[in-house]
């Protein structure tokens, strides 16, 4: 590696970890303001404290490393263009594209860190920082809101319950099929079903069984009725935040897992997993269209190149958050949503460095 690519990589790497570790403490200080009073509170120990912000530090950088990255970029080759550095490399014969290189190695580096930190050790601090906010800063609130739920719970049996609600344990309008092949053999009715967690077992309160027969069914019915039931109750509706906590091969299985149980949330499990991806490669695509803003020496000098650049970097997190919603929330693709910012930066990356070419 020659020393101009050694001198670009080094601002390109040094410049985005400047930018880290200025903003991270000032995210830290933010949301520790903000929380202060339910810390105190509810006597949080300080260790806890502790590994709640180094958690919180993986999960902020790992949710804004796209827009420190482009900041970045933006900053210091604005700074080579106003020192007329990137002029004194073109015109001793280099091409922009050998100018681009240090720049896609730099890319590279933070794309493999990226994808490492979203793959194994972001859910891991997602986990942890979930884990306090509901342990207590939101202590008593319902982490899952009351829905309704229908499971696939194995190849023979299916569930069907109103009202459920995973932090009570409780359920109305309980109802499980069992099927042999295609054919019903008992079903299972109860107005309330109620779980102890303790003895994993369940309570049908006005409980009805019906027998399927040849020719005449048996009907079965009690007020009160302990039982044990083949599913875990914290498994039908997992917490809205599981599979940010999950590495990537738990969470495929996880989602696989669930396509089988005829979860509704499908979509919002494929968005996370689609975006661990999709992300780390938006490192390439971010970085191209930031040299290609940048590089050029402007009247207005670096402000302007940084007003563009800001307004870019969020309309890029605009398209990725908005997306990613509708995504979860309807029908429409969490393939296509979530990479589709990546197209749209993609093609903007391509027609802007060309400009930057000429």
């Amino acid at each position: 590696m020659k020393i101009l690519d050694w001198y670009i990589l080094k601002r390109y790497l040094g410049t985005f970890s400047m930018l880290l570790l200025l903003f991270i403490p000032i995210g830290i200080t933010v949301n520790l303001a903000e929380k202060i009073d339910k810390i105190f509170a509810n006597d949080v120990p300080f260790i806890e404290v502790v590994y709640y912000y180094i958690d919180f530090t993986v999960y902020f950088a790992n949710l804004l490393f796209p827009l420190f990255l482009f900041l970045s970029v933006i900053w210091f080759t604005s700074k080579l263009a106003n020192n007329t550095e990137i002029i004194a490399f073109l015109s001793s014969g280099v091409s922009f594209n050998r100018f681009l290189r240090p720049y896609i190695i730099g890319a590279t580096i933070i794309c493999i860190a990226a994808l490492v930190m979203s793959m194994y050790l972001a859910p891991e601090a997602n986990k942890g920082y979930n884990e306090f906010k509901y342990k207590y800063l939101k202590k008593g609130e319902d982490i899952q809101e009351t829905k309704d739920v229908y499971r696939q719970i194995n190849d023979n049996e299916y569930i069907y319950a109103t009202n459920f609600r995973p932090q009570a344990h409780t359920a109305n309008n309980f109802t499980l099929e069992h099927f042999e092949g295609n054919e019903l053999k008992f079903k299972l009715k109860a107005d309330r079903l109620e779980f102890d967690a303790e003895d994993s077992t369940y309570t049908l309160i006005r409980y009805e069984k019906r027998i399927v027969g040849e020719r005449k069914d048996v009907l079965l019915s009690e007020t009160k009725l302990d039982t044990v039931l083949p599913f875990e109750f914290d498994a039908l509706t997992p917490v809205s935040y599981i599979a940010e906590t999950l590495n990537y091969s738990e969470l495929n299985d996880f989602i696989e897992q669930e396509k089988r149980r005829g979860s509704a949330n499908i979509n919002r499990y494929q968005v996370v997993a689609y975006k661990r991806l999709s992300l780390p490669v938006s490192a390439y695509i971010l970085t191209i269209i930031a040299v290609s803003v940048s590089a050029m020496k402007r009247r207005g000098g670096m402000g302007v190149n940084l007003a563009v650049g800001i307004s870019i970097a969020f309309i890029f997190v605009f398209f990725d958050k908005v997306f990613g919603t509708i995504a979860e929330q309807s029908t429409f693709s969490p393939l296509i949503a979530v990479w589709f910012p990546n197209i749209v930066f993609g093609v903007l990356a391509v027609i802007l460095l060309r400009r930057a070419r000429r």
